[in-house]
């Protein structure tokens, strides 16, 4: 199979699994793009996540899961193998509020990988990363089975 089929097959798979964890569902999370080490994640405004009714302001949490399934899915488009990977540490900056009735991007890059742990980052934002809501860094475990990083 060549290179670029490969990845693609690759990227198929991971689009599958990410999109197909239960809380990303029940959130609503849509993955918009992957390629090797990044990906990039949408999180709808929908009122069942605000965490302050008086201003309509999406809840902390919502941005932090959509930051952590954005990293993690970046972790999977880095490993030559598909194998079990857990969030050790995600380490997230709120810089502002989301603002209401807008759509929250994330888009993550795994920039490292050891035999045992990856690290991520990613940002959070509306259209603009440049206007960001929250960074995040990020580990993760990986497998210890031989072989499953990518260089």
């Amino acid at each position: 199979m060549a290179a670029d089929e490969d990845q693609r097959l690759r990227l198929k798979l991971v689009r599958g699994f990410s999109a197909n964890v239960p809380h990303n569902k029940a959130l609503g999370v849509e993955i918009l793009d992957m390629k090797p080490h990044e990906a990039l994640f949408r999180l709808p405004y929908d009122e069942k996540l605000v965490g302050n009714p008086d201003t309509g302001v999406l809840h902390g949490g919502a941005i932090t899961a959509l930051l952590d399934g954005a990293s993690g899915a970046a972790v999977f488009a880095s490993l030559v193998d598909f194998v079990p990977i857990a969030t050790l540490d995600l380490r997230i900056d709120y810089l502002r509020p989301a603002e209401v009735g807008l759509a929250v991007h994330a888009r993550a890059t795994c920039y490292k990988m050891t035999k045992n742990v990856a690290f991520t980052r990613a940002v959070a934002y509306h259209e603009d990363p440049d206007d960001p809501i929250a960074h995040s860094v990020g580990t993760f475990m990986i497998s210890t089975k031989l072989g499953n990083v990518k260089s």
